[in-house]
Parts: C-alpha cells; sequence; structure tokens
C-alpha cells in the first residue's frame, strides 16, 4: 500500500506600504528577516513549498516564485534555490518600490485583504494541481506593520471563514500596532497572533527573525508541544461601516448585512431603503384594584 506524501506550504504576505512608520526597518531589517526565515522553511524537508507576495495601498503582486525564474550559480557554497529566491525577491520589491514612487496616490491603508484573497486562490489551485497520493497542509503568514483598516472588514470576515472552511491557519506578525480584526482571523484559523514587544534602548525590530523562527516556523503539529507566547484575548466586536469603529451594539442592513452605528433610512452599502423605527412603546403598570368580594 503506497504511502501519503504530505507536503507543506507556506504562503508569505509582506507589507510593503511606503507610508508605514517603521517603513526603513521593513523594507531593510524585515525584507533581510524574511528570506532568512523563507529559507529555512525551505531547508527543514524537500517536500516544503513557499509563496511570497508583497501588498500596500493600490494593491497586491507575488514575488515568489515567478513565471520566469532567473538562472543562478552556485556563490560561495550556497544553495542555488537559496541564492534565487533571494536575488528574485529583492528584484520584485525593488521594482515595486520603484513603482510605488511614481504614484501618488499612497496612503497608509495597506489591501492586506487583497493579498490574502490571492493567497487563498493560489492554495486552492495548489490543492487542483497535487498528484494522486499528496496531501497539502498550508498556511499563510501575515508580516505588516500598518494600521488595522476597518473598511476591509467584510473582506476580512469572507477570507477568515473561506480560510476556515478550507483548513488554511493563518498566521499574522505586527510590528507596530494592535491588529483587532486580524486577532478574530487567527483565533478563528487556530493560528498564532504576535506583536513583536519593544524594549526601550533597543532598536523597533529587534530579534524579529528569532520571533519568526520561534513562533511561526514550526509546524502547526509540533506548535503544541512547544512553549509559545500566551495567546491574547481577542475582541470580536463589529466595525460599524459608517465611522470605521468597533461597536457594542447597532443596526444591521437586513439586505447586505452592514453594520451601522446609529440607524440610517438607506443604506450606504446596498442603497435599500428602511422605514423609520417605530418608537417602543412603554408598558404602564396595572394598577390594582382592591375589590371586595361578596358572599
Amino acid at each position: 500500500m503506497a504511502t501519503e506524501i504530505e507536503k507543506s506550504l507556506l504562503v508569505i504576505v509582506l507589507d510593503v506600504n511606503p507610508m508605514q512608520k517603521l517603513v526603513k526597518q521593513v523594507l531593510t531589517q524585515c525584507l533581510d528577516s524574511t528570506i532568512v526565515f523563507s529559507n529555512a522553511h525551505l531547508m527543514q524537508t524537500s517536500n516544503n513549498h513557499l509563496a511570497i507576495m508583497a501588498c500596500h495601498s493600490q494593491g497586491a503582486q507575488f514575488l515568489y516564485p515567478q513565471e520566469k525564474m532567473p538562472e543562478v550559480r552556485q556563490f560561495d557554497g550556497q544553495y542555488e534555490k537559496f541564492t534565487q529566491l533571494e536575488r528574485t525577491i529583492r528584484q520584485q520589491v525593488h521594482k515595486m518600490i520603484g513603482e510605488m514612487s511614481l504614484d501618488r496616490k499612497c496612503n497608509e491603508e495597506s489591501l492586506i485583504s487583497g493579498a490574502l484573497s490571492m493567497g487563498l486562490c493560489y492554495i486552492a489551485r495548489q490543492e487542483r494541481e497535487k498528484f494522486a497520493g499528496e496531501k497539502l497542509h498550508s498556511r499563510i503568514l501575515v508580516i505588516t506593520a500598518s494600521h488595522d483598516s476597518a473598511t476591509q472588514y467584510m473582506n476580512y470576515m469572507n477570507i477568515f471563514f473561506t480560510a476556515q472552511k478550507m483548513g488554511i491557519m493563518l498566521d499574522v506578525c505586527s510590528l507596530d500596532h494592535e491588529l483587532t480584526l486580524l486577532q478574530q482571523g487567527c483565533d478563528l484559523t487556530g493560528g498564532n497572533y504576535l506583536k513583536i514587544p519593544q524594549q526601550n534602548g533597543q532598536p523597533p525590530l529587534a530579534g524579529l527573525l528569532q520571533y519568526l523562527l520561534w513562533v511561526f516556523l514550526p509546524d502547526p503539529v509540533v506548535r503544541s508541544k512547544l512553549v509559545l507566547p500566551p495567546p491574547v484575548k481577542v475582541d470580536y466586536r463589529a466595525a460599524c461601516f459608517c465611522h470605521q469603529e468597533l461597536v457594542d451594539t447597532g443596526f444591521v442592513c437586513s439586505v447586505c448585512l452592514s453594520i451601522f452605528c446609529k440607524f440610517s433610512p438607506i443604506c450606504t452599502t446596498c442603497h435599500t431603503v428602511f422605514k423609520n423605527p417605530a418608537p417602543i412603546p412603554i408598558k404602564l403598570k396595572k394598577k390594582k384594584k382592591n375589590m371586595d368580594l361578596a358572599h
């Protein structure tokens, strides 16, 4: 009886938005740490596969692999595949930065949800193209220093539940901010969320590579046997579509399920017209009347 071949696919989403606060560290130290982390994943076993994507405020694209991979030769005893990966990633990131410098429409909001959607499509294609007797274990790692984006709330929710249904684990490494929505995605899919701690007197991204290798490199099966940082308390409040703020209670559109903190007669998402809510009737307590019963 033939044994089943298990393969591990890691999709890395790297945020290269130039509007990030730690943009210099992200484009230098974070890129170097990501390359070393990727090589470590490939070095674990020959059945490990890798895909790296980059996103910014205008879109997302694949850095590795490319349709036409450059041919490289062994340099200083380095494995050819590692050299090919490093050169390809650096060339593609340099090309993206050059294109972004010509575009003046950049903003602080990175399209991480778009990159995650592309990552799920890539994983689904790999599932279809796998050979008989192969089992693919896929997971996604997001590395970002951008703020949380409530405008992408619906996109995030669709991605999280799709990943949960496909059995894909989502990991998030935040470099600067607490990301509430991505915390929900990690909790729903069983992944790890980590905000890199910043200690006084040290660079902002000190120890980034150590955290990547410690928390995000082990496979899901091995993680249960390791001592990892305790899970954070996840805030499952929804973000309203009008002010992009988390709310405890609100109004939900019965057509498109958009959430609003205040009542609106017209849904700004699907333009459905609603009637004004009737005032809540006040229940008056009935006074008890004493009645003499005649016998």
